[in-house]
């Protein structure tokens, strides 16, 4: 079994916890150990706030996919943004010199600039892009997940 949602949400900042608060729903139903679930909903607070930020004019919304199947829950995140500018790998903007357009980590005391970096640390697959044919960045990322003992959909 597997379940997965969708919701179209507007570019505001009260739909960061919405989103969070599904997905934390879902995860505590379905029987996801309570660690793993709290770094998905930080991990998905982090895209969502980047959306709202930098997700394009504000007549546009944002996209989130939520899908647990098997023992991997996979999230999207789109946006009608500018998009990513440079290298889309976390790996290769690691590497830029601090003053370039593209994403680099913030000083540890910046309020902005390491919310990819920390959705990185809190999953185990991250991947970013620009929409294919469109204005707009998707950031796509999975966790293998942990059970608890009571859980509905454990795969077997």
């Amino acid at each position: 079994m597997s379940i997965w949602w969708s919701l179209h949400l507007r570019r505001e900042a009260a739909s960061v916890p919405l989103a969070r608060r599904l997905l934390v729903g879902a995860m505590e139903t379905a029987g996801v150990d309570p660690e793993t679930a709290y770094d998905l909903a930080v991990a998905l607070s982090e895209a969502c706030a980047n959306a709202v930020e930098h997700g394009g004019d504000s007549s546009t919304g944002y996209r989130v996919t939520a899908c647990i199947d098997g023992d991997t829950c996979r999230i999207e995140v789109t946006d009608s943004g500018p998009g990513f500018t440079g290298p889309t790998s976390l790996r290769e903007r690691r590497r830029l010199p601090r003053r370039t357009e593209a994403r680099t980590p913030a000083p540890v005391h910046d309020e902005h600039g390491r919310g990819l970096f920390l959705i990185e640390s809190l999953t185990d697959n991250v991947h970013v892009r620009n929409r294919p044919g469109r204005q707009g960045a998707v950031v796509t990322f999975d966790k293998i997940l942990k059970w608890r003992e009571d859980a509905l959909l454990k795969a077997s």
